[in-house]
């Protein structure tokens, strides 16, 4: 069992830079690739990065890659989502899951964090 919560969210001007913390539970956090979702109100949720879980590979979409970066310290069961040049098209609920699968896809993960609000204004 892995219990994920997500911190750092925040109300940004456009530009802005915010780093999401996702803290896990358990000492098998390590086990699991980590990965960073986002929604919007009536929308589904949309991949945004994902880190092995060794932290040796990432996967971006494209609409963040050069502005986030994914990362993960194993020994402090955390991951992060640096997220710079913040547009207000990233303003969602972002989510951290853990799964046994290197994937975009939000059915492959396992467990998830209840999500923090990011909103970017112009």
């Amino acid at each position: 069992q892995v219990q994920l919560v997500e911190s750092g969210g925040g109300s940004v001007q456009s530009g802005g830079s915010l780093r999401l913390s996702c803290a896990a539970s358990g000492r098998t956090f390590s086990r699991y690739h980590m990965g960073w979702f986002r929604q919007e109100p009536g929308k589904e949720r949309e991949f945004v990065a994902v880190i092995t879980a060794n932290g040796s590979s990432t996967y971006y979409q494209d609409a963040v890659k050069g502005r986030f970066t994914i990362s993960r310290d194993n020994a402090k069961n955390t991951g992060y989502l640096q997220m710079n040049t913040l547009k207000p098209e990233d303003t969602a609920v972002y989510y951290c899951g853990a799964g046994q699968y290197f994937s975009p896809s939000a059915d492959d993960y396992g467990y998830w964090g209840r999500g923090t609000q990011v909103t970017v204004s112009s």
